[in-house]
């Protein structure tokens, strides 16, 4: 799944168009990303790579902004058939939205597997909870990291994730929460949170809450959340586990 590495499928269909088979992860992951973009009217989408590649956020990570204008192809580059995958143009991939997650959730499954029944994986950003007792979160300001806008209580069994636009940012105002539609950084929104039964769908819907607000996340996806915008102010649904600080 990585556009950083020279020997993944990823890079490989960005040069070459073809069919490749990917394996049984590949279903949620990919399903999620049809229910997103649907969701955010093609704001999120796996299709951005080479949107977020020209603005730097390159296999080298040269930070350095081609210049190119970027254009953030349709899902019409590409068949997916569970478990073959179709490109029609090289098409450079990127996951990132909601691929953590998904790891996340893997490795929740080999300690299960393994015997192990409390533990939390901490993914920078993404946890997962399978303790005996809640575990309380505090939710960082995105412009001031000794500062919690409010905390988030995790019951066992869940997951939270958090985005922000201060992380993975540089240039003039360019970080990696990109608008599919424009190709763009949002600016409208710093940070998100988002509470679900599993880290993939948490971690899918922080960054759809960048375009969505509170009340649609959890009407359509069933999950809770909350965020800050760019003007100061706080949301989140009546459904989010904590309090905020406001």
């Amino acid at each position: 799944w990585s556009r950083f590495r020279p020997d993944s499928v990823v890079t490989a269909l960005a040069a070459t168009p073809g069919a490749v088979e990917l394996p049984a992860e590949a279903s949620p992951l990919l399903d999620l990303y049809r229910r997103l973009d649907h969701l955010t009217s093609g704001a999120v989408t796996p299709l951005m790579g080479r949107a977020l590649a020209d603005l730097g956020y390159d296999a080298t990570y040269s930070l350095r902004p081609s210049g190119r204008a970027a254009v953030v192809p349709g899902w019409s580059v590409l068949t997916w058939e569970p478990p073959v995958l179709t490109t029609h143009e090289p098409v450079l991939l990127d996951v990132g939205a909601a691929g953590k997650g998904l790891l996340a959730d893997l490795v929740a499954d080999v300690l299960r597997s393994s015997g192990v029944e409390t533990f939390s994986v901490d993914a920078s950003g993404d946890l997962v909870h399978r303790g005996r007792d809640p575990l309380r979160v505090a939710l960082e300001h995105p412009l001031d990291p000794t500062v919690a806008v409010g905390v988030a209580e995790l019951a066992p069994g869940t997951a939270l994730c958090a985005s922000a636009v201060n992380r993975r940012a540089w240039g003039e105002g360019l970080h990696h929460v990109l608008d599919g539609r424009t190709g763009r950084p949002t600016h409208d929104v710093l940070a998100t949170w988002v509470v679900a039964d599993t880290c993939l769908l948490a971690d899918g819907a922080a960054t759809a809450a960048f375009f969505v607000p509170p009340p649609r996340l959890e009407a359509e996806l069933g999950v809770a959340s909350a965020r800050l915008l760019s003007t100061g102010r706080l949301e989140w649904s009546a459904t989010f586990p904590g309090e905020m600080f406001v």
